[in-house]
């Protein structure tokens, strides 16, 4: 039996490998030593360094901020979002690890308690998909569905949240004359800031010349598309899904969002950018089913 090109190594100290062809793009971390789980790093298709970082470069404030992760200020009041805080996210269970020639899929259930009550408000179902593209680039195709434990639950009006993007300090604006451009054409921080967009991208170049980035999608059918976008030329990029005001979720209709991550070689190419959001729009999501095979639990299939 051939390997797949794409395959997850589940690794010690609560790791997860996501390989194609044997190399890494991607790793997951949620070790109960951190107050969330996140990826890190995210490997850059021409440099092969990292195109995300742990923490802000210039404010210990910020140790938050771990490369690529979920997290939210307002749920119920509580914050999900800085560290000084009790609240944690925990991954209660990995659900399903497939492989496969054209995408390798993770799929966990995380929890989101207050840190005083031993009931949790939340569960998030993640599925997150490392996906091939051309000359050694990566897309991070994540879908979370979250469902309050109780009847419903509201995630209070703020710009932080749901998924955050902390980019490496080569590939800022600020700290290493990197590009912020949004799907309109808007180039840097005040053009783009609190802006609708389908999409965001910073690009710039790593050590040795290597120029490359990341391009951060909005889904379609994500609420409120296109969201309002909290940027910082610092290297900062959230889908701000609160932005305008407070959402509820409830337990028989729960919240989805569905966003996708390109690390691409090259400075930003718009068109590619756009070709990849219209191809991402009409991909279906991702749903768990019982797994026909024998020793498995649960498959992982796309819609419909």
């Amino acid at each position: 039996m051939a390997v797949p090109r794409c395959t997850l190594l589940p690794l010690p100290d609560h790791q997860v490998s996501f390989q194609v062809d044997g190399a890494e793009r991607l790793r997951w971390h949620f070790g109960p030593q951190y107050p969330r789980p996140f990826f890190y790093p995210l490997a850059g298709p021409a440099s092969g360094r990292s195109l995300t970082r742990m923490g802000h470069p210039g404010a210990p404030n910020h140790d938050h901020h771990r490369s690529v992760w979920f997290g939210h200020e307002k749920v119920s009041g509580v914050n999900f979002w800085g560290d000084a805080t009790a609240a944690r996210v925990r991954q209660a269970e990995w659900l399903a690890y497939q492989d496969g020639d054209a995408e390798a899929v993770m799929a966990v259930r995380l929890v989101w308690a207050d840190g005083h009550d031993p009931k949790p408000l939340l569960e998030q179902e993640l599925f997150a998909a490392v996906i091939p593209g051309p000359d050694g680039e990566t897309f991070v195709e994540l879908q979370s569905v979250f469902r309050p434990v109780a009847a419903q639950l509201e995630f209070g009006k703020t710009n932080f949240g749901f998924l955050a993007v902390r980019v490496a300090k080569p590939i800022s604006a600020f700290f290493g004359g990197g590009t912020l451009t949004n799907s309109g054409g808007d180039v840097g921080e005040p053009a783009i800031f609190g802006k609708p967009a389908a999409w965001v991208d910073t690009s710039g170049e790593q050590a040795g010349g290597h120029r490359e980035g990341v391009t951060y999608f909005d889904h379609p059918s994500n609420p409120g598309h296109p969201t309002a976008w909290h940027v910082r030329e610092d290297g900062w990029m959230g889908a701000s899904a609160c932005f305008g005001g407070p959402r509820t979720t409830t337990r028989n209709e729960p919240l989805t969002l569905r966003y996708l991550l390109h690390a691409h070689r090259g400075p930003l190419d718009a068109k590619r950018a756009d070709e990849a959001f219209r191809a991402f729009g009409k991909r279906p999501g991702f749903e768990l089913v019982k797994a026909p095979a024998k020793h498995t639990a649960y498959g992982v299939r796309r819609k419909g």
